[in-house]
């Protein structure tokens, strides 16, 4: 009598794993086509974002060096162009105050852009 019990729970238990067992998984399931499909502008195609001042001051040199004569101060207030790159100096003109010469790419960098593809 017990052992028939045991059996009969085991067919069923059989019978309900069956649907589970033989389902795709999620990973396999086809997706819809409109799911898909390419977004209708990509950040990819947009101009690189500005530079920006990522510290409360830069140090403008006179030389791509640290150790160089410090020729004024950039501020994040200040308005500024980026003309070339050596290495990790950028060289620059601070609209602001005049000054133009070189500062470290440490601190003076483009944001960079995120894409949720």
């Amino acid at each position: 009598m017990r052992s028939t019990r045991i059996v009969k729970s085991a067919a069923m238990l059989g019978v309900l794993a069956m649907p589970a067992l033989s389902a795709t998984p999620a990973s396999a399931a086809t997706v819809p086509a409109a799911a898909t499909a390419a977004p209708a502008m990509s950040c990819h195609n947009l101009p690189p974002l500005p530079y920006a001042v990522h510290a409360k001051t830069v140090t403008i040199r006179s030389k791509t060096s640290s150790k160089s004569t410090a020729l004024g101060v950039l501020y994040k207030s200040h308005t500024f162009r980026v003309a070339k790159k050596s290495g990790n100096w950028l060289s620059v003109t601070n609209k602001t105050t005049g000054v133009k010469s070189w500062v470290s790419g440490t601190y003076v960098y483009r944001d960079v852009r995120m894409c949720l593809d």
